[in-house]
């Protein structure tokens, strides 16, 4: 039996542990992880360095370590989020805000940025709205893995998987129908497919500008949902829908959408995806935001 497979079964038995116990084991976990994964500690105390240059470095340091046991927290709520019950995950998981918008069939898309608590939001609308709800994604190399993903991410409503390596035609397709399509846009990758704006301290960091282009493309309103870890389970926090979005400008729309979400993070810093490197891409004959110093 692969290690994989290991997992996926330990996940089955942690399901059934009290969310007390499972938090704090999440939180061992995370404080451990702090300390071994050197590397992905150097790029969360990076990022947050680079975003909170006024902070100072002992709290960012409290904050980096927080933002471990919170990742690792969320992870290990996959446990019941994609294997307890639906009435469990109702329980835990609550849908607040400006609900309202996702009556009637009007193309929405829903702005989820990368805090740790995405995938309880992806469950938390399918379980609110009959409305067909499309999210995109990439294939995890190890099969048992991706299997698992897709299949959590599935398992309420009536959900649909895009891969990103089946275009842009699919999408806006499903959005022109009235569907919701579930966007994670805030991600650098790569030169060729984003636009440099500021976000938080940094002026000129790399981010895909697919927010404005889908609403553009697919005539849809565009909601954010920022989803967030309570001591209870999960809050998935909808806005209205954004006034005057999207506009003709594509490159002030993610600029709008890259302060939109700084507003967001401030609120609850520790739950937002520092561990990964926000800022790899720079613009033509700038060095790395990350070398060695």
């Amino acid at each position: 039996m692969s290690w994989s497979k290991l997992g996926v079964g330990l996940m089955h038995v942690l399901a059934g542990l009290p969310l007390p116990v499972l938090r704090g084991l999440g939180k061992f976990v995370g404080r451990v992880l702090f300390v071994l994964a050197r590397q992905r500690r150097r790029i969360a105390l990076r990022n947050l360095e680079l975003c909170f240059p006024e902070m100072p470095e002992p709290q960012r340091k409290a904050l980096a370590r927080r933002t471990f046991e919170v990742f690792c927290q969320t992870f290990l709520d996959r446990s019941w989020l994609w294997f307890g019950s639906e009435a469990t995950v109702r329980s835990r998981v609550k849908l607040e805000g400006a609900v309202h918008e996702l009556a009637g069939d009007t193309p929405t898309i829903v702005f989820a940025p990368h805090f740790y608590s995405m995938d309880a939001g992806g469950l938390a609308l399918p379980l609110n709205t009959t409305r067909e709800f499309t999210s995109i994604f990439a294939t995890n190399p190890d099969p048992v893995l991706d299997a698992w993903f897709m299949a959590g991410r599935q398992r309420f409503g009536n959900v649909r998987m895009l891969n990103r390596a089946d275009g842009v035609k699919p999408i806006v397709s499903c959005v022109r129908k009235g569907g919701l399509l579930y966007l994670l846009p805030d991600m650098d990758y790569g030169r060729n497919d984003s636009v440099f704006v500021p976000f938080f301290a940094v002026q000129e960091t790399a981010t895909i500008p697919s927010l404005s282009r889908f609403a553009r493309l697919g005539k849809a309103k565009v909601v954010a949902l920022y989803n967030e870890m309570t001591p209870d389970g999960y809050v998935a926090h909808l806005t209205p829908a954004w006034e005057n979005f999207p506009t003709d400008d594509h490159v002030a729309d993610t600029a709008r959408m890259n302060r939109e979400l700084e507003a967001a993070i401030r609120k609850m810093p520790a739950q937002y995806y520092w561990v990964h490197k926000r800022f790899k891409t720079r613009p033509e004959g700038e060095p790395s935001l990350y070398a060695r110093r």
